[in-house]
């Protein structure tokens, strides 16, 4: 997979050479990698795998890190899994995890089913978009990783499924669809969005494909013609104007990473320029000043909503600092890679979400999280010079 700086140039080491970071910078990322290369990774292979049904489970108990009763498998949860395993290069793993999803919720052409059951069957058999993203962004990063013709194949199925079935005929997607692809009342929601984004930017980079690079654009439009705040350019949950709206600052992380890694792509378009403002917002509303966690939302105004601290929105604020990489992102980074080990990590694993002051209120680790980890692992390696992921043979 080439591997891109963040500000889009193919090697990073350039841009490296105007932002010199400390020792100590570098030895606190480093001690993040390292956790995820000897704890983290390794549970999705030992008490995460069912050897019976070739599934990663869908939790581990938090503390022990023990096997959790499964009630279902969800394909977006195997998709990342796949994600995971491959860019850690370890391709005997990706290879099995590709044939399962295929073989538990794929119907041969491109379209994949929500869920099975504990015994595999068949469970929840609705088109969800979030899915269909999640497939094309492990199977853009599987192709790119180990050049399996086979998921090039798969993910093309499944980005014309997307085109064909989804699209809501004013340029975004239905976030869900029944079995056999009929409107449910689902509506267009700004995260399957988000992710399919991100899968069609893999997909742009794993292919080539300018297709990919029109359509983002024309995603991107449409996304902020209906999702942005013009007060805050925030990308609300829902549509403007729905009722029950809310903003969550992770998102506005998780965008603003997507869009100011590309600028070539995106810098000329106004949703660029409003998750500029959206970073901004978010950090002044969303993130406490003391521990630097990421609240889970707030409402139109910054107000807070919900004050749950979700791993998945730490690491995507430390995913967006070091996108920006401006002086204050860097001395902020820095310190939060000391709070998150201490706060969000432990021994066998990491907690998934804490109260603000600290308590842990979900006590078990989801499968789909190493993503999340992986994700903003990646750009802070990059910024601080480090060879991760080490690929494995």
């Amino acid at each position: 997979m080439a591997r891109y700086c963040l500000c889009g140039s193919r090697r990073a080491e350039s841009c490296r050479l105007n932002m010199p970071l400390s020792l100590e910078f570098n030895q606190r990322i480093a001690a993040l990698t390292a956790h995820y290369d000897t704890v983290v990774l390794p549970l999705w292979t030992a008490s995460g795998w069912n050897p019976d049904l070739l599934l990663p489970y869908e939790a581990l108990d938090g503390g022990s890190a023990a096997t959790l009763p499964p009630s279902r498998y969800r394909a977006m949860a195997c998709a990342r899994q796949l994600y995971v395993f491959s860019l850690a290069g370890r391709q005997a793993h990706a290879d099995t995890l590709f044939g399962s999803l295929q073989a538990y919720f794929g119907n041969g052409e491109g379209a994949w089913i929500y869920s099975v059951d504990p015994a595999g069957a068949p469970l929840d058999s609705a088109r969800d978009l979030y899915t269909h993203a999640f497939v094309i962004f492990a199977c853009a990063a599987y192709y790119a990783r180990f050049g399996n013709e086979d998921a090039l194949e798969v993910l093309d199925e499944t980005v014309d499924i997307v085109e064909d079935r989804f699209a809501d005929g004013q340029g975004l997607y239905h976030a869900a669809l029944t079995e056999h692809f009929r409107p449910k009342g689902a509506g267009v929601l700004q995260n399957p969005i988000m992710h399919l984004t991100e899968a069609y930017l893999a997909a742009l980079d794993a292919t080539g494909d300018e297709w990919y690079a029109e359509r983002l654009r024309e995603i991107a439009m449409a996304v902020h013609e209906r999702f942005v705040d013009p007060a805050s350019g925030c990308v609300a949950e829902l549509p403007q104007g729905s009722a029950d709206n809310r903003v969550e600052p992770g998102h506005q992380f998780e965008w603003f990473s997507l869009v100011a890694g590309k600028p070539a792509l995106f810098g000329d378009l106004p949703l660029s320029e409003a998750l500029r403002r959206a970073f901004g917002f978010a950090q002044q509303h969303g993130v406490a000043a003391g521990t630097l966690g990421v609240c889970a939302a707030l409402d139109a105004a910054g107000a807070r909503m919900d004050g749950t601290e979700r791993i998945w929105a730490q690491t995507e604020f430390a995913r967006a600092l070091a996108v920006d990489g401006s002086a204050q992102s860097l001395a902020t980074l820095a310190d939060w890679a000391g709070q998150f080990r201490s706060r969000f990590l432990h021994a066998q694993g990491w907690h998934e979400c804490l109260a603000p002051t600290g308590e842990v209120v979900r006590a078990e680790m989801p499968s789909t999280s190493p993503y999340h980890l992986a994700t903003s692992y990646q750009a802070l390696a990059a910024l601080a010079g480090l060879p991760w992921p080490v690929q494995s043979a």
